[in-house]
């Protein structure tokens, strides 16, 4: 069959035989493997470590570049500096939901002196990228940014709306980002049902030659804490039995050593059978601590974190001299539970707190989970599967937050994946705000080409 030249044809007469991605050869897509490289290159050497910078400058060439590509870009500023981009593209089927895909331009701050190069060079060394925010996400931003122009250069148009949202200040929650802008600018995501970020997609190595992709569908919920101890103030060598450092003491104690039960939620349990089948051990859902034994120590560290709740101190502050017994004295607890968690977490955690003792939120975020079923998740295991035919998706809670926290209070469902493909012998999640991050040329490309299929039959 003979196709006219993508020239010759209107945007509305290539839609249909442009959607299937069996329609779509790889060189179609060559511009967008070709430029993502450049793309995140540049964006890392933009500095948007949060808060000692902002992410205007970010927002501004990601805004220049969408308008060279011809789409209309709506730059918004929550406050000074902190700028985001949000974008869409028509699709073929303007009767179905719109899918978001959100990707945030801050990073956290790196010290050069602990690097082994500039953080914000953006050097290509031996296949890799280096540079703060090359998989934290500045890969993800140039992965979306590249399909976006592409969908803008050729006019093809992907299986249903798309809406890119490009987002300020992830790294701190959110407050002028994501939460801001489904707040303010609600209007940008009419039509959405769906959202795709950060949080999962990404590979982990099962042997020497399968890899998992866990696609996040929970994450945990967030309960920052403010610990503050009351007693008798006094003189340093007296006894006091209502010595307030002495009750925040104990009480930190407890909570540092504490083990809160596991809790085994959906996603976690359908990973854990997943990865038992493909090891060929059993999985016993009563025997969680034996199941893991048996799975090995890998997958002990992949999902450790998500079988329970957990709090860790992190913070504490008392007295102004040494001779002086204070009155008062504080602490920060980093608290965090599973969907369906938080009042059992906190009921437990108060059983920890001295009499004396009292908590109050600094910040306080939901849980999230949304079933691994429908279109979406197929279309990202088959684009997964199609790239990378040793490769396993699987459910994936993410003990962590990101901004899909903001969306799902819209009513959309959230989804964490990147579409890349790492080396057995670099760990992901290490390099997540550490040292040398640095993210694989060849991952980039995984990225547009995985996209590309997902995007064409979701």
């Amino acid at each position: 069959m003979t196709h006219a030249s993508a020239e010759d044809r209107a945007p509305e007469d290539r839609a249909a035989e442009d959607l299937a991605p069996e329609d779509l050869a790889v060189e179609d897509f060559a511009v967008a493997e070709e430029e993502v490289v450049g793309l995140c290159r540049d964006l890392i050497r933009i500095d948007t470590s949060n808060p000692t910078s902002d992410e205007r400058k970010a927002a501004e060439y990601v805004a220049a570049k969408l308008s060279d590509a011809g789409i209309e870009p709506a730059l918004l500023e929550s406050a000074p500096g902190r700028a985001g981009v949000v974008a869409r593209v028509p699709g073929a089927d303007p009767s179905r939901g719109a899918l978001l895909l959100h990707s945030h331009l801050d990073v956290v701050p790196a010290d050069a002196s602990e690097w082994a190069v500039d953080p914000f060079s953006g050097e290509i060394i031996d296949g890799y990228l280096w540079g703060r925010g090359a998989i934290d996400m500045k890969d993800t931003v140039a992965v979306h940014l590249a399909m976006a122009r592409e969908y803008g250069r050729t006019g093809r148009r992907p299986a249903r709306d798309l809406v890119f949202a490009f987002l300020a200040d992830e790294e701190a929650g959110g407050t002028y980002g994501s939460k801001w802008i489904a707040d303010k600018h609600r209007h940008l995501f009419d039509g959405v049902t769906e959202a795709i970020g950060e949080g999962g997609g990404f590979s982990y190595p099962l042997d020497d030659t399968r890899r998992l992709y866990p696609i996040e569908n929970a994450q945990r919920g967030q309960a920052w804490l403010r610990l503050t101890a009351r007693g008798r103030a006094g003189h340093g060598s007296s006894p006091n039995d209502e010595n307030a450092v002495t009750a925040l003491a104990d009480t930190l104690s407890r909570i540092g050593h504490h083990r809160f039960p596991i809790h085994l939620i959906d996603s976690v349990r359908a990973l854990l059978e997943r990865v038992a089948e493909l090891r060929g051990v059993a999985f016993d859902p009563a025997d969680v601590e034996g199941s893991l034994d048996r799975l090995g120590p890998d997958v002990r560290d992949l999902v450790e974190v998500v079988l329970r709740n957990s709090a860790n101190p992190t913070m504490m502050e008392a007295g102004y001299q040494i001779n002086v017994i204070p009155g008062r004295a504080s602490a920060g607890i980093d608290g965090r539970f599973l969907p369906g968690q938080e009042d059992a977490f906190l009921a437990e955690l108060d059983t920890l707190l001295d009499p004396a003792v009292s908590r109050e939120f600094v910040h306080r975020d939901i849980a999230m989970e949304t079933a691994y079923d429908g279109r979406l998740v197929a279309a990202m295991e088959d684009a997964l599967r199609a790239e990378d035919p040793d490769g396993h998706p699987t459910p994936y809670c993410n003990p962590g937050g990101t901004d899909a926290k903001a969306f799902s209070r819209l009513g959309i469902r959230c989804y964490g994946f990147k579409g890349l493909r790492m080396p057995h012998d670099l760990d992901y999640g290490r390099l997540f705000h550490g040292v040398d991050e640095r993210v694989p040329v060849d991952g980039l490309t995984f990225g547009v080409r995985v996209h590309r299929r997902l995007l064409a039959a979701c």
